[in-house]
C-alpha cells in the first residue's frame, strides 16, 4: 500500500518542442530499428555472445570459487559448453540419419491413411452433392433420347481421332559439368556458414567472460557517470534476471525433453531423443514452441501405426506436459512472473522474428527483459517499462480516478476487493479514494472537469460504499461504547467546501459507524452561513468533524466555519481533517483555524472520535491504539 498515493505527473501544454521531441523520438526508433534489421548478419552473433556469457558466467564463477584464475576457469566453461553443443549436434545427426533410412517404410501407411482420407470425406461431399442436385433438379439424372446420347458418344469419341502429322522434336536440356571447386563450395557452403557464426559467438563469448569487470565499467562511464548506483542497479538487475532466466528456462525445457523423450519411447514412437532434443531447442519460443515440437512427432505417429491409437496418445502426452509445465512448474520456478506482460511477449516475439528471423524469435525474450529493466532505470526510457512490463500502468489511486471518471464502478468494485484482502477498509479510503477524490478536486478547479462527469463520480462512489458496506474495519476494536456515542447524532460529519468534500463526509460516517459510534453527513451549506447554522440540529452532539480536501488560497472559509460551530456548540470537540497531509501539519493553518484536532487522514479523525468517547465512558483498551496520540494534537491557541 505505500505506493498508492504516489502522485500522477502532469503534462506540460503542448508546445512546438514537445512536437519537435516527438518527432526526433520518432525518427531515433526508425533509425535503430532499420540499423537492427540491415546489421542482423554482425548483431546476431554478438546477441548470441552475450547471451552465452550470461549463462556461462554462473559456471565460471563456480570453477573460479575451486581456485582456478579467470582464464583457466573461462576456457574449462566454454569447452564445456562446446562438448554439450557438438554432443547434441552429433546425437541429432545420428538420430536424423537413422530415421531417413527407414522413411520408405511408412510410406505406404502413409499412403493406405491418406486414401482413407480422401474416402471418408470426398465420398461423403460427392453423396451430399448428388442429392442436393436431385432435391433442387430431379430430371438431372435421367436417361436423356436416344439422339442425345449417340452426340455424347461422338463428342467422347472426337479425342480418339488421330494427331496430325508432324511430330514435335523432343528438346533435352543438359547442365554443364561442375568443376571441383563449385563442387567444393555447394557442400560446404551450408556447413561453413553455421560453423563461422558459431566460430564469432565462442570467440566473443570468451572475451566478455576474460574482460567482464572492464566492460562494466566502460557501460557504467558511456551510460550513467553521474549516477553511479543507478547504473549499477540497473545492470546488476538485467545480468541477474537474464542469467536467472535462461539458466531456469534450460533447466525447464531439459527437464520437458526428457518427459517428452520418455513417453515417446513408451509410446513406441522412433527416434525419441531426437524429439526430446527438437522440444528442449523449440521450447524458448514463448507460446507456441511445444506446440511446434509436437508437429513431427505426430506425423511421424502417424506413419508408423496404422490405426490412430499412437497418434492420440502422442498428442495427450504433449499437452499434458505443456499444461503442467505452464500451470505448475514455471510458476514455483519463476515467482509471480517473469517482468513482461503477455501481450508484450507476443509483440516482442514477432517483431524480433521479422527483424532476425528464426534466432531472433529464441532471443525475444531475453532482449525484451532488457528492454524492460532500462525502462525501469533509465528515466527517458520509461515507455518501455510502461509497454512491455508487468507493473500496472497506473497507480491504485491513479486507476481509482480514471474508472470513476469513466463510469466503471464495477471494474473499481473489483479492485477494492482485492486490496481489501491485505489492508482494512480505512486503509483503502485513506491511500486510494481519498488521494483519488483529491486528483478530481484538482481537476475541478483547473476547469477540466464537467459538472456530468463530477456527478459521475460522486454516484460512482456512492455506489462503492454501497457494495463495501458489509466490510468490517481490519481496525475496528471490540469494545462497548456509551450509549449516547452510540445515536445517529453523537458525530456530526460536515462537509468542506470543496466539491468532493461531502464524498469524503460520507466515507468518514461509514467507518464511523462500523468502529459502533453514531454519526450523520451535513452538507457545506448548512454551514456555510449564519442563519443556517442557526437551525442547524445539534441535539445529542459531542463530536463535530470537517472534512476538506484543500483550500484554494485562503482558510477564512474554514476559520468562520469553526467560529459558528463553537458559538452553536461550544461543548463539541472539532476536528479538522485537512488533505494533503501537508495542510495538516501547517502551524499558520492551525493557529487560525483554532480547532480542537487536526488529522490528515480518516483513519486519525476516527481515532480521534473514539477516544473523546472512551474518555468520557470511562473505557479501556482504546482502538487506533498507536495512533491514538498522533490524532490528538494540542488545541490552537
Amino acid at each position: 500500500m505505500s505506493d498508492f498515493s504516489r502522485p500522477p505527473a502532469r503534462p506540460d501544454p503542448p508546445g512546438d518542442s514537445n512536437g519537435l521531441s516527438g518527432l526526433t523520438t520518432l525518427i531515433g526508433a526508425v533509425v535503430i530499428v532499420a540499423s537492427l534489421y540491415v546489421a542482423r548478419d554482425v548483431l546476431m552473433p554478438m546477441a548470441l555472445a552475450v547471451l552465452l556469457s550470461f549463462v556461462l558466467a554462473p559456471l565460471v564463477n563456480l570453477l573460479r570459487r575451486a581456485w582456478l584464475g579467470r582464464v583457466p576457469a573461462v576456457m574449462l566453461a566454454v569447452l564445456l559448453a562446446l562438448g554439450v553443443i557438438l554432443g547434441v549436434g552429433g546425437l541429432i545427426g545420428a538420430q536424423v540419419a537413422g530415421l531417413a533410412g527407414d522413411i520408405p517404410r511408412y510410406t505406404s501407411t502413409i499412403e493406405q491413411k491418406v486414401r482413407a482420407i480422401q474416402g471418408a470425406t470426398i465420398g461423403r461431399l460427392s453423396t451430399l452433392a448428388d442429392r442436393m442436385t436431385k432435391q433442387i433438379d430431379p430430371g438431372a439424372h435421367a436417361p436423356g433420347p436416344a439422339g442425345a446420347q449417340d452426340a455424347g458418344k461422338q463428342v467422347r469419341a472426337a479425342p480418339d481421332t488421330p494427331a496430325p502429322a508432324g511430330k514435335p522434336t523432343p528438346v533435352e536440356i543438359h547442365q554443364p559439368d561442375l568443376s571441383p571447386t563449385e563442387l567444393a563450395e555447394r557442400l560446404l557452403e551450408p556447413i561453413l556458414s553455421p560453423l563461422a557464426t558459431t566460430g564469432i559467438v565462442v570467440v566473443v563469448a570468451i572475451f566478455i567472460l576474460l574482460r567482464q569487470d572492464d566492460l562494466r565499467d566502460r557501460l557504467i562511464r558511456l551510460f550513467g557517470a553521474d549516477d553511479l548506483h543507478r547504473t549499477m542497479t540497473a545492470m546488476d538487475e538485467a545480468a541477474h534476471r537474464l542469467s536467472r532466466y535462461f539458466l531456469t528456462q534450460l533447466a525447464l525445457n531439459t527437464a520437458f525433453g526428457c518427459a517428452i523423450g520418455l513417453g515417446l519411447f513408451a509410446i513406441g514412437v522412433q527416434s525419441p531423443v531426437l524429439w526430446g532434443i527438437v522440444a528442449i531447442l523449440t521450447r524458448f519460443v514463448p507460446y507456441i514452441g511445444a506446440l511446434l515440437s509436437a508437429a513431427l512427432p505426430v506425423a511421424l505417429a502417424a506413419a508408423v501405426d496404422p490405426g490412430w491409437s499412437m497418434v492420440l496418445w502422442t498428442i495427450a502426452l504433449f499437452l499434458v506436459c505443456e499444461a503442467f509445465m505452464a500451470q505448475v512448474v514455471e510458476p514455483m520456478a519463476y515467482g509471480r512472473s517473469t517482468g513482461l506482460s503477455p501481450l508484450s511477449v507476443i509483440v516482442a516475439a514477432i517483431f524480433w522474428a521479422w527483424l532476425w528471423g528464426p534466432i531472433g524469435l529464441v532471443l525475444s525474450m531475453p532482449l525484451t527483459l532488457c528492454l524492460v529493466v532500462l525502462g525501469r532505470h533509465v528515466e527517458r526510457l520509461e515507455f518501455l517499462d510502461v509497454l512491455l512490463g508487468d507493473r500496472p500502468a497506473l497507480t491504485p489511486v491513479e486507476s481509482f480516478y480514471n474508472r470513476m471518471l469513466a463510469g466503471h464502478v464495477d471494474e473499481v468494485q473489483d479492485d477494492a476487493e482485492q486490496l481489501l484482502k491485505d489492508c482494512s477498509l480505512s486503509a483503502y479510503y485513506d491511500e486510494v479514494a481519498i488521494p483519488g477524490l483529491r486528483l478530481a478536486t484538482v481537476d475541478i478547479e483547473r476547469g477540466v472537469l464537467t459538472e456530468a462527469q463530477t456527478t459521475r463520480i460522486v454516484g460512482g462512489v456512492g455506489e462503492l460504499l454501497e457494495e463495501l458496506n458489509d466490510h468490517e474495519d481490519g481496525d475496528a476494536a471490540r469494545v462497548a461504547l456509551p450509549p449516547a456515542w452510540q445515536e445517529l447524532s453523537a458525530v456530526l460529519c460536515v462537509a468542506g467546501r470543496g466539491p468532493l468534500d461531502e464524498v469524503a463526509s460520507t466515507l468518514l460516517a461509514q467507518l464511523l459507524g462500523k468502529h459502533g459510534l453514531g454519526a450523520r453527513v451535513v452538507p457545506h451549506a448548512a454551514v456555510g452561513a449564519r442563519a443556517a447554522v442557526a437551525t442547524l440540529d445539534m441535539a445529542g452532539v459531542r463530536t463535530i468533524c470537517l472534512t476538506y480536501a484543500g483550500i484554494a488560497g485562503t482558510s477564512s472559509n474554514l476559520r468562520y466555519t469553526v467560529r459558528r460551530l463553537r458559538a452553536r456548540n461550544p461543548t463539541a470537540t472539532i476536528v479538522v481533517g485537512l488533505w494533503p497531509a501537508e495542510m495538516a501539519g501547517d502551524g499558520r493553518l492551525r493557529a487560525a483555524v483554532a480547532a480542537d484536532v487536526y488529522a490528515a487522514s480518516l483513519r486519525d479523525m476516527v481515532a480521534a472520535c473514539l477516544a473523546q468517547a472512551h474518555a468520557t465512558g470511562d473505557l479501556t483498551a482504546p482502538a487506533f491504539e498507536g495512533t491514538m496520540e498522533a490524532a490528538m494534537d494540542e488545541p490552537a491557541r
